[in-house]
């Protein structure tokens, strides 16, 4: 299976969602679903590139989602394809353990942000860290907040409305950041998780929640959207619920996946990182928030003390060009 960008059926999706399932181990590779990426796959492996196309550029997300023992099959196979197609390759959110493998075919790696994540059977509430947390959620509770876990199928009008209000709150030049966040709908939507707040019956925030395959597996917490004037702690509450859900699942984790530019450190670059692009980078992380909201997911993620923080890359096949940071920037819809 090769797919150009955007051109997909609903088998060629839920093969993919096999394959992540299989060979997955980014906790964000459920991403990879999203509509309007390509796919390449290659007779010798199991596993599957996602990507998409823009300019001359190939932009592969997750690195590469295979077994150990394939992934630089697939990764070499890949590179030939895009050769053959005269673009270069591009590698957003490519994890620690295959940073040597990207490195060893060729590209520039740097670090552009971190995950955070949530160990379950070892969270709890209690102490005075969270103290403002559990008191957002007190006052969401007593102001009648609902929650439950719904179909989407039964809620889409419902969640269209707080989607549009929500986005009509950021202003109208205001774009709704694609590629690297979750989303809802098509064929793999039964694997997600959707909990709803309701007050006075009326649907008010969601948080999606979608599976996280491989050695820390559970749940991404990788959509969440409220109406502009719903309650503080509405969405804190609305997590607490789906925390407490899975934990008696016995799910392992709870991912709060990946921010650009947040947790950086030269001491995580690799050797031969690119020296531009880390400039590039942290002039982003001090002064980009107008481009994409680092700070408030941060802080959101923070106040739920993830025990794992791991760094995440971008790698340059070749050497690190500022037109393959625009074309990651403009594909995210970031710019």
């Amino acid at each position: 299976m090769t797919t150009l960008s955007g051109v997909t059926t609903d088998e060629e999706v839920l093969d993919v969602l096999e394959r992540l399932r299989a060979g997955g181990d980014n906790p964000s590779a459920f991403l990879a679903l999203n509509s309007g990426n390509g796919y390449f796959t290659d007779p010798a492996t199991d596993g599957v590139v996602a990507y998409r196309e823009a300019g001359s550029y190939l932009l592969q997300f997750g690195g590469v989602h295979a077994p150990p023992d394939q992934r630089e099959t697939l990764l070499r196979a890949f590179l030939d394809h895009a050769r053959r197609r005269r673009r270069k390759v591009v590698a957003v959110q490519v994890l620690s353990p295959d940073v040597d493998l990207f490195v060893r075919c060729g590209f520039t790696v740097n670090q552009i942000g971190s995950s955070y994540s949530v160990h379950l059977p070892d969270f709890a509430l209690r102490g005075s860290r969270f103290m403002k947390l559990r008191n957002k959620i007190s006052r969401a509770r007593r102001s009648g907040l609902e929650v439950t876990e719904v179909p989407y199928g039964e809620c889409a009008a419902e969640i269209d409305g707080i989607d549009g209000a929500w986005l009509r709150s950021k202003g109208r030049h205001v774009k709704e950041i694609e590629f690297l966040v979750g989303e809802l709908g098509g064929p793999a939507q039964h694997a997600r998780r959707l909990m709803l707040g309701r007050l006075d019956g009326k649907p008010v925030a969601y948080i999606s929640y979608s599976p996280a395959y491989g050695s820390r597996p559970g749940w991404l917490h990788d959509l969440s959207r409220r109406l502009p004037d719903a309650p503080p702690g509405v969405m804190e509450a609305i997590n607490l619920t789906a925390l407490e859900r899975f934990r008696e699942e016995e799910a392992e984790w709870l991912h709060f996946g990946f921010t650009p530019f947040t947790g950086l450190s030269a001491e995580h670059d690799p050797a031969g990182a690119g020296k531009a692009t880390r400039k590039i980078i942290r002039l982003l992380a001090d002064r980009g928030d107008t481009i994409y909201p680092a700070a408030s997911q941060l802080a959101y993620k923070e106040k739920w003390g993830p025990q794992l923080v791991l760094p995440e890359y971008v790698a340059f096949h070749g050497r690190a060009r500022l037109g393959a940071i625009w074309q990651i920037l403009r594909v995210t819809k970031s710019v």
